[in-house]
């Protein structure tokens, strides 16, 4: 990477510190990534994978030639087979269990209202919720009123 800038960077170049690089104040985020820095990114995603790839390609190559069946391996039929046993388990029990010990783990990271809190957030869903019982009541009153008042009906 080097010392210079580019384009409008360039301009607003400022002081350089001791070492003699240029030091610039950080641009106001915009929320949105720059076409540059987006094609970076996904270039290092693209590179994280294909190392994972090799990665695991030379495990399992390792792992094959371990076993009695090295030759088969080569050949593509004992793929099936180590997939089989690196993917979920198929115990519905075991499934089960390990659902409910994920839903405790998650419940221990929340952060729970303390009293006050769940009285006050409790107090104003109420008050809401009575708000719009009486907002839709009235407008289904009026609306009643309305239609009768259209369409009049003898009695």
């Amino acid at each position: 990477m080097s010392d210079e800038l580019d384009g409008a960077d360039a301009a607003d170049a400022g002081a350089r510190d001791a070492q003699g690089a240029v030091v610039t104040q950080p641009k106001r985020p915009t929320g949105k990534r720059s076409r540059q820095l987006a094609d970076a990114a996904d270039s290092a995603a693209a590179d994280r994978d294909d190392a994972k790839e090799s990665k695991d390609a030379a495990g399992s190559k390792a792992s094959k030639g371990a076993s009695k069946g090295a030759k088969a391996g080569k050949s593509g039929k004992g793929k099936a087979g180590a997939k089989a046993s690196s993917g979920p388990s198929r115990n519905p029990v075991l499934f089960v269990f390990n659902y409910l010990k994920q839903v405790v783990n998650e419940l221990r990271k929340v952060i729970w209202p303390n009293r006050k809190q769940m009285i006050t957030y409790t107090s104003v869903v109420l008050a809401f919720l009575v708000f719009m019982v009486t907002l839709v009541a009235l407008s289904d009153f009026g609306l009643a009123k309305l239609v009768m008042l259209v369409f009049g009906q003898d009695t």
